[in-house]
């Protein structure tokens, strides 16, 4: 099992590398889909499918990415996981059936699987000894950072004339140089002396944390939370360039919708973390996820360019909440299982983002896009309930089970 890291800056480094790139073209099939759509006549279930299952072959392999990284280490796991996500990106160029463009999107998700769990387990181990929740701030916004740049590239580059298939080279191969990069800097890395000889008692106690839950109570509920959560902010990602379209915006400028909902996100993570801070977890979240919904019933309501202008604060709420939810993760689980219990929470979220774009595609064919919008709204509050619900814990006081 990988121990702490010597060199925390060059762990965070690589966390925050990983997660832009790897975030940046996941929030780029966003840009990608109504492209395709209209490229390939997709309805919006069918749009919604195609991220559903490349959200679900990332749900599937995520579990295993954590366990991988205890044993060959977390940025190996990093290295194999840019690697895919590159070729599956660079093989869509050449996808010329919907077949094909789902078989490519598949091993973006696959390669994808493998960097949220080993890059939070990087960094949260490597600052054990202090400024863990700074430097998951600094990774957490890195991936926001990633979001907004890829999404806008691709936007802007496909609005000046450039083919799709061209810009999902170029992200290809900056996945693949990103992959060097993480090669090379993780060398650096090395174990930290854990101030022991024998390895027995310490491969013993390491066995005694099993997956290194210290309140299933707590971590269940924080899960029910954040996959409610992340379906409703899946759906609104996937199909708000939809909505901008219907309302006749046209593709090009309807594309930079999702950059605005992004650009909106990278501040609601930061804002909606100080929120917690002041107003305490339960009510912090109960009235950002008030505001959502609000915010989406609003942007269906509007017209095309008053809706266009209240994406931005849509974005701070509805993508700022995760700020409020993953920060208590690392509460809940053992140093010795960190990366196990992050691909727990980030394989049952990637679940739930893989049926929320179907799902709400179904209701999207059947009566209308702006239906589908307003059922969103009424699933945000859905996760409401269950944060009122979560237990006060001391991870300290539990035992790791």
């Amino acid at each position: 099992m990988p121990a702490s890291p010597s060199h925390p800056r060059t762990a965070l480094a690589v966390g925050c590398t990983a997660h832009a790139v790897q975030d940046g073209l996941t929030a780029a099939t966003y840009v990608l889909l109504p492209i395709l759509s209209q490229a390939f006549g997709f309805t919006y279930a069918q749009a919604g499918l195609v991220k559903g299952l490349k959200s679900l072959t990332q749900a599937v392999l995520e579990m295993y990415s954590g366990i991988l990284a205890e044993r060959i280490g977390e940025g190996r796991t990093l290295v194999f996981g840019l690697i895919l996500s590159g070729l599956g990106y660079a093989s869509l160029a050449a996808a010329s059936h919907p077949s094909l463009v789902m078989a490519c999107l598949l091993i973006v998700g696959a390669g994808t699987a493998f960097q949220h769990s080993p890059s939070s387990a990087l960094v949260s181990t490597a600052y054990a000894e202090g400024g863990r929740r700074g430097a998951l701030g600094l990774y957490n916004s890195s991936g926001d950072v990633g979001k907004l740049g890829f999404s806008a590239f691709f936007s802007l580059a496909a609005g000046a004339g450039l083919a799709w298939q061209q810009i999902s080279i170029v992200f290809g191969l900056t996945a693949i140089l990103a992959a060097a990069a993480v090669a090379l800097a993780t060398r650096r890395l090395r174990p930290r002396p854990t101030g022991g000889s024998d390895r027995r008692p310490e491969r013993r106690q390491g066995d005694d944390v099993g997956w290194g839950v210290l309140s299933w109570r707590a971590f269940g509920t924080l899960l029910v939370v954040i996959s409610i959560d992340n379906l409703v902010q899946a759906g609104v990602l996937v199909f708000i360039a939809f909505l901008m379209i219907a309302k006749g915006l046209p593709l090009y400028l309807a594309t930079m919708a999702t950059v605005a909902l992004l650009t909106g996100g990278v501040f609601g993570k930061a804002g909606c973390g100080y929120l917690a801070e002041h107003l305490g977890v339960r009510p912090a979240f109960a009235l950002v996820q008030l505001l959502t919904c609000l915010g989406l019933v609003a942007v269906v309501m509007a017209p095309a360019w008053l809706a266009f202008i209240l994406l931005l604060p849509l974005g701070v709420v509805a993508q700022g909440s995760t700020s409020i939810t993953y920060g208590l993760v690392a509460d809940l689980i053992h140093p010795r299982r960190m990366a196990r219990g992050y691909a727990i929470m980030y394989s049952l979220t990637s679940f739930a983002a893989a049926i929320g774009p179907w799902l709400f595609g179904l209701v999207g064919d059947r009566f209308g896009i702006e239906t589908a919008m307003l059922v969103m709204a009424a699933a945000a509050l859905l996760a409401v309930p269950p944060i009122a619900l979560f237990p006060a814990v001391t991870p300290s006081a539990r035992r790791p089970v």
